[in-house]
């Protein structure tokens, strides 16, 4: 039983306003918002440019060729996609007894007083990220979604609670919106 499938090629449309150049293994898109770049040497794909669009084909013929080819896609659209109109995090922070204070400062977020400990907890901040406090809310924002969606993780994960119940301490920051533009 053979399980080959025809369409091993993609087109993912370059919108107006953004250049890409690919030299060797690497895609670099410029935009509106910025320029990035993103490496394709591990991911077993070819990558043309033909026109207003790039083409990404598959280098074999099996489902897990078909299914690296679409991922592929899904990188390439959202770098596209990105220095056009970039993503925005916004993020909750909840505590029920100390006051958790947060603040950026160059490529790190301070969380202090976080559950009343004493020294700050701190997480990066990936890339090109911009991380803004209002209020009770911590906005990332940026024209890379991998990196904007890293340092939210990285947030995130700076307020885990260890050897508590998690389901009574709930104090942390979440993330409670997800959206395209800045």
């Amino acid at each position: 039983m053979s399980t080959k499938l025809e369409k091993l090629e993609v087109q993912v449309e370059i919108p107006e306003g953004v250049s890409a150049s690919i030299t060797g293994h690497i895609l670099t898109v410029k935009g509106p918002l910025g320029k990035t770049h993103r490496s394709f040497r591990k991911i077993p794909v070819g990558l043309t440019i033909d026109g207003g669009a790039i083409t990404v084909k598959a280098l074999g013929g099996r489902k897990r060729d078909y299914a690296i080819m679409n991922t592929a896609r899904s990188l390439v659209r959202n770098i596209c996609q990105g220095v056009v109109s970039g993503y925005t995090i916004k993020m909750k922070i909840v505590y029920a007894h100390f006051p958790v204070t947060v603040k950026p400062q160059d490529d790190k977020v301070m969380i202090e007083n976080f559950q009343g400990e004493r020294s700050p907890r701190v997480a990066n901040i990936v890339g090109k990220t911009k991380v803004q406090v209002v209020d009770e809310d911590v906005v990332v924002t940026g024209h890379v979604l991998t990196d904007v969606t890293q340092t939210a993780a990285n947030i995130h994960l700076g307020t885990r609670i260890k050897k508590k119940d998690h389901r009574v301490f709930l104090d942390g920051i979440y993330v409670y919106e997800k959206t395209t533009g800045i």
